[in-house]
């Protein structure tokens, strides 16, 4: 893609940025702090100013059909984790698109999908990643930073045409089986929560519209969409 990339000090948001700004070209703004930066549902993002990789992507992905719209988390997911690669091993996709570094949280993803008929009109890619900030205050229970995990800092800009670059790549590729791959306890029990409690299961699969599928204890298969599982 020709990506226009634009630079600014401060937003609320670079989702709501791009959803205002943005027009017809495939544009990535990011921003050295956001004031209301946000993870799926009501989750906070918290991001120290200038420290941190806080990015959106507006794209038109019209030749991906809305049933294979879970495509566009992979490629993200994939583009953000062979980047870190290069810097850090240990990597992970927590289902659906947290990056993990061990059991620690390095990055979320939050992606906004404008529908029309059956194909995607535009698509808004909300990226944070921790990388140089050294200390976190918040009450999130796991969060990580490269710099924590490298102990010397790296740059931002770089960083984010990396993943420029491995998200083109990835885009016009079949990156299902990598991603099934890349999952984080993509092998072995573990314990699991949903609305009628703990259970211990194995991951199964993704489906190609983004459904996680676990066999439990009992052999038995469940079936979940996003927020209705929990990892414990």
């Amino acid at each position: 893609m020709e990506w226009k990339i634009i630079h600014i000090d401060e937003t609320d948001s670079t989702n709501r940025w791009l959803r205002e700004q943005g027009g017809e070209d495939d544009v990535v703004v990011w921003a050295d702090f956001q004031t209301a930066g946000r993870g799926c549902g009501t989750n906070h993002w918290e991001s120290e100013r200038g420290k941190n990789l806080l990015f959106s992507m507006l794209i038109h992905p019209q030749q991906v059909p809305v049933t294979k719209q879970f495509h566009l988390s992979m490629v993200v997911s994939l583009a953000i984790c062979e980047t870190l690669g290069q810097y850090i091993g240990d990597l992970s996709i927590k289902w659906p698109n947290d990056i993990y570094w061990r059991d620690g949280k390095i990055g979320g993803i939050l992606i906004e999908n404008r529908i029309q008929g059956s194909v995607i009109r535009d698509s808004i890619i909300g990226v944070g990643l921790n990388v140089n900030q050294r200390v976190f205050h918040s009450d999130a229970p796991n969060p990580v930073s490269l710099w924590q995990i490298c102990e010397h800092e790296t740059d931002r800009d770089q960083l984010l045409n990396q993943i420029l670059r491995a998200f083109d790549d990835y885009m016009v590729k079949d990156v299902r089986n990598q991603y099934l791959s890349m999952l984080y306890r993509h092998k072995g029990f573990y314990p699991y929560a949903d609305r009628d409690g703990a259970f211990m299961a194995e991951l199964v699969t993704v489906e190609d519209d983004g459904h996680l599928v676990l066999c439990d204890e009992e052999s038995k298969m469940r079936r979940y969409a996003f927020k209705e599982v929990t990892f414990i």
